[in-house]
């Protein structure tokens, strides 16, 4: 199905869709209660959990907050207007907070995380733990090759077990990953969806390309300027992707792809982490995410807990473009209007109609 190895553990890639660029510093209250491997071949999804998703349907997951940033979480569809390049949309769909989320567990197992595999574990489970009942998990583990530890379940045994086997070392295939990620999401039909990928961002195979990129750069702004973070294919294929299927995307940074933590700087140095961190902040911001950097590995139970809240906060509204409108690539801008004046909404700024 893709260069991917299955394993029959499953082993969930997450990624939640956010409030862009704003932190809910005020869901603490939602924040408390997150508080309270040898690969083989796994067997697909049942055919009678697999639904076809209806491509010609933009769905969008959609974050609501009074002006002090505290979340609200009792609106419905008549709250809600929609505009497609300035044109007003009739909802087709409309789904509460309360709605369940089919999530993807992504865990970076390459090399550069083995110094703290257990504190991202243990982070992971108590992510797992602060989920509903009826949320579906599917735990991926990446490096050089991106492995399902567990189908889509609703089991947190299963769950469990998987996040606490993720072994690996070596490379990481970060977009591969992705991709793969978001083929699986496809097989839960029109459940809302999400991945939370935790990663340095330095994608094994861009690194590469960005080091010959840089290889004349005298200076750090001469290599920075010469990436074209956005440029890039594999991430352009992510995106087209997630838009498809309304899936947010919520990364954490993991400090050691910082460029400003970089032992010896180098330009070159410079220019290939500047470039792996602006794509995952694009990654996050084009679905509707919000990227996490983790300072220290102690933000981690804070930062998955964060996620997790904010998950209980969105809305999931989906809507028909008017005026059959043709698939040519260009971009469509996306609002979102709510009647009360005193709230603001947020969820992904538009996609390509690719």
């Amino acid at each position: 199905m893709s260069n991917a190895n299955r394993v029959d553990m499953t082993f969930g890639v997450i990624v939640v869709q956010c409030f862009g660029r704003v932190r809910l510093s005020k869901t603490l209250a939602l924040i408390a209660l997150f508080l309270l491997a040898t690969p083989q071949p796994a067997p697909g999804q049942n055919p009678d959990e697999i639904v076809r998703v209806d491509t010609s349907l933009v769905q969008l997951n959609v974050g609501v907050a009074d002006r002090q940033g505290r979340p609200i979480t009792d609106l419905s569809r008549d709250n809600f207007k929609i505009f497609e390049d300035g044109a007003p949309q009739t909802i087709a769909s409309f789904e509460t907070t309360a709605a369940p989320f089919s999530l993807a567990l992504l865990l970076d197992v390459s090399g550069s995380t083995i110094g703290f595999r257990q504190q991202i574990k243990q982070a992971a489970l108590r992510f797992t733990d602060a989920l509903l009942p009826d949320d579906r998990v599917t735990v991926i583990a990446f490096n050089e090759k991106t492995v399902v530890l567990t189908k889509f379940t609703y089991d947190r045994n299963k769950i469990a077990w998987a996040i606490t086997n993720a072994e690996g070392k070596g490379g990481t295939e970060l977009y591969a990953a992705l991709r793969f990620a978001l083929k699986e999401l496809v097989g839960e039909g029109k459940r809302r969806k999400a991945i939370v990928v935790l990663t340095d961002g330095l994608d094994t195979g861009m690194r590469n390309v960005d080091r010959k990129a840089t290889a004349d750069a005298r200076t750090n702004e001469e290599a920075i300027g010469a990436i074209k973070p956005e440029a890039s294919g594999s991430l352009s294929a992510g995106l087209d992707a997630a838009d498809r299927q309304g899936v947010t995307i919520y990364p954490l940074a993991l400090p050691s792809g910082d460029p400003k933590r970089l032992p010896l700087p180098t330009p070159q140095l410079m220019g290939i982490y500047a470039a792996a961190r602006a794509r995952i902040q694009i990654l996050a911001e084009r679905t509707g995410g919000h990227l996490s950097d983790i300072r220290q590995l102690q933000d981690l139970y804070r930062l998955y807990g964060e996620v997790a809240a904010h998950l209980r906060t969105l809305y999931t509204i989906a809507y028909q473009p008017s005026g059959g409108r043709a698939r040519d690539g260009r971009w469509r801008a996306i609002r979102i209007e709510v009647n009360r004046p005193e709230l603001i909404a947020r969820t992904r700024p538009g996609y390509f109609a690719n």
